[in-house]
């Protein structure tokens, strides 16, 4: 397990333009060095609106081509959520994308029915988790944060990354659940949102974060801007060795429904 490199991507997203967002992340992109990971936010084409089920991605379509043409470019993977039609369903699916052309994908478990997410998308049922230079990485959505059951370390993952159209109303959730959410996993935790306003007036301070598993704040950024921070393998062992609170945690079987 080496360390491993993250680049959180903190921008404006035009309401239902995918095209705009899709050309001005490319111009961010241009800037960026080496790095192994490059996480954009949740929706991160139309933003987090009533009518992105209007420009919904098609399964290896638009979108999935751009990732993995940056994918290629930085030999990074590349990960954010997009709004997807599959069938007759949507989804807002985030989806791992592999400098091969390669992709997982993880569909939002936890929808915002304060929104009304639950009824214009189908609910995700699968928990996954990805692997990157042996770093075993949990990728989540936005108000999964809110539910740690699903988020809970079962000794599987180092990692867990959520992201998000979270907004500045509720910046105090986000802050203190991504603290908690690495503190009580033993893990690093990665959270990127999005800056800016929305086409409802909603605004967004970005807050996007790394944080250690003692819940130390590595980096955060209210600005527009890429944010790359190295994770160390080392550091996350010696933790875990000096701090083995996962020996005692509770077994339990999550059921489905």
């Amino acid at each position: 397990m080496d360390n491993v490199t993250v680049t959180l991507v903190q921008q404006v997203i035009e309401p239902n333009d995918p095209q705009k967002n899709l050309d001005v992340l490319s111009a961010e992109l241009e800037a960026l060095s080496s790095t192994d990971l490059i996480i954009l936010p949740e929706v991160f084409t139309t933003g987090f609106c009533a009518g992105a089920r209007n420009y919904a991605e098609q399964v290896d379509g638009r979108a999935y081509q751009w990732m993995h043409q940056h994918a290629s470019r930085h030999k990074a993977v590349i990960t954010g959520s997009l709004v997807v039609k599959e069938g007759d369903q949507f989804f807002n699916r985030m989806v791992w994308m592999r400098p091969d052309g390669t992709y997982t994908h993880y569909d939002k478990r936890h929808l915002f029915r304060m929104a009304g997410e639950h009824t214009r998308y189908a609910m995700g049922n699968q928990r996954i988790v990805v692997e990157l230079k042996g770093w075993r990485i949990l990728p989540l959505i936005c108000y999964d944060l809110r539910f740690p059951v699903w988020s809970r370390n079962r000794n599987d993952y180092d990692l867990a990354i959520y992201v998000a159209n979270w907004p500045s109303a509720r910046a105090l959730h986000w802050n203190r659940l991504l603290q908690a959410r690495a503190i009580e996993n033993l893990s690093y935790v990665v959270g990127v949102n999005r800056v800016g306003m929305d086409e409802a007036g909603q605004h967004y301070a970005g807050d996007s974060s790394v944080y250690s598993a003692a819940g130390e704040l590595i980096a955060t950024s209210q600005e527009a801007q890429l944010i790359t921070v190295e994770l160390h393998a080392d550091k996350l062992h010696s933790y875990r060795e000096r701090f083995p609170a996962h020996l005692d945690a509770d077994s339990f079987e999550l059921l489905m429904k």
